[in-house]
C-alpha cells in the first residue's frame, strides 16, 4: 500500500496528544454551548457528553485540548463525577483521549483499511482526508536478493527504488519502502511520485495493480523511524509487506510502518463450510 522537530513553546502553552501545541487554543468558557442540564429520563453526564460531543464537531480539531474538567463543573452546575464520568466514555469510544500530566484532547480518527486492493492516497481520500507525502530517498540498484527473486531478474538488474513518509492532512501515518521493478516501468523516478505510484503506474506504465499478497506483523519504532512518526522509540508498528502484480507482472515490493493510533485493519471473516 504507506518527526519532525519538536517545536520549541513557552512552559504554559497547551501542548496536544503529540507533544505539539495545540492547533487552537481551545474554547473559551464564554463560547461552550449554553445548556441546562436537568434531571430527568437522560442522566447528566450523558446530557454533558453531548455536549462535549458538540464542542469536539464544531470548535475543536483533532490533537486540540478539551476545557479542564473545573471549568465545564462551574460551567454546566454538575459535579466533578458527572464531568469525569462524560469524558470517560468519550475516551472509551475512541473521540477522547488523555495524556497523563497533560490533559484530555481530541482524539485522531484512525485510517481504516479493510484489506481490499488501494492506494494510501486512495485509502485516505475514501475518509476525507488529504493524502500527501515527503520523499525521504529515491535511488536506483540492484535490489535485495529476495526481491530480485520475485521480481525474476538477475539479481545484479538495476531497479527502481523509493522511500516515502506519508501524511494525513499533513500527520505522519507511516513510512513506505517501495521496490518497483524497471523492466516495467524504467524512469519512474521522472513522474510526480509525492502523489500515488499507483496511478502512475496505471496510467504511464499501463501496469495496474491488480492483485497482492501482503503479510502484517508488529514490530517496535527503532530512533529513526520513531523521529519521523512522531512516536517514542520501541513504540509498536504495523509492519505490512506488500507483494503487487499486474496480471502476472510482478511490479511492486513494498514495507510498509504505520502508526497504530493512526491506522487499523478491518476484515471480515465468515464461517468455513468444514465447520
Amino acid at each position: 500500500m504507506t518527526r519532525s522537530a519538536k517545536m520549541n513553546t513557552m512552559p504554559d502553552q497547551p501542548l496536544n496528544q503529540d507533544g505539539f501545541p495545540t492547533a487552537s487554543k481551545g474554547v473559551e468558557p464564554d463560547n461552550l454551548p449554553d445548556r441546562v442540564l436537568v434531571d430527568g429520563l437522560k442522566p447528566k453526564h450523558q446530557q454533558l457528553r453531548e455536549i462535549l460531543e458538540e464542542i469536539c464537531t464544531t470548535q475543536l480539531q483533532p490533537g486540540d485540548m478539551l476545557p479542564g474538567e473545573r471549568i465545564l463543573e462551574e460551567k454546566y452546575g454538575v459535579s466533578r463525577i458527572t464531568v469525569r464520568r462524560a469524558i470517560g466514555d468519550l475516551v472509551a469510544s475512541g473521540r477522547l483521549k488523555r495524556a497523563r500530566g497533560k490533559g484530555t484532547f481530541v482524539a485522531h480518527s484512525p485510517l481504516i483499511s479493510r484489506l481490499h486492493l488501494a492506494s494510501f492516497s486512495a485509502e485516505m481520500a475514501a475518509q476525507k482526508l488529504s493524502a500527501t507525502s515527503r520523499i525521504l530517498s529515491s535511488s536506483r540498484g540492484p535490489a535485495p536478493d529476495d526481491i530480485a527473486d520475485f521480481f525474476g531478474t538477475d539479481r545484479a538488474a538495476q531497479h527502481i527504488t523509493l522511500r516515502r513518509l506519508r501524511l494525513g492532512n499533513g500527520r505522519p501515518y507511516a513510512i513506505d519502502n517501495g521496490w518497483y521493478n524497471s523492466e516495467f516501468a524504467p524512469d519512474l523516478l521522472e513522474n510526480d511520485v509525492y502523489n500515488s505510484v499507483y496511478s502512475i503506474l496505471d496510467r504511464v506504465y499501463g501496469v495496474p495493480v491488480t492483485q497482492a499478497e501482503q503479510t502484517v506483523t508488529a514490530v517496535a519504532a527503532d530512533e529513526d523511524t520513531a523521529r519521523l512518526l512522531d512516536v517514542t522509540p520501541g513504540a509498536p508498528l504495523l509492519r505490512i509487506l506488500r507483494q503487487s502484480l499486474s496480471g502476472d507482472k510482478p511490479v511492486e515490493w513494498c514495507v510498509s510502518l504505520y502508526r497504530t493510533d493512526r491506522y487499523s485493519l478491518k476484515t471480515l471473516v465468515t464461517r468455513s463450510e468444514d465447520l
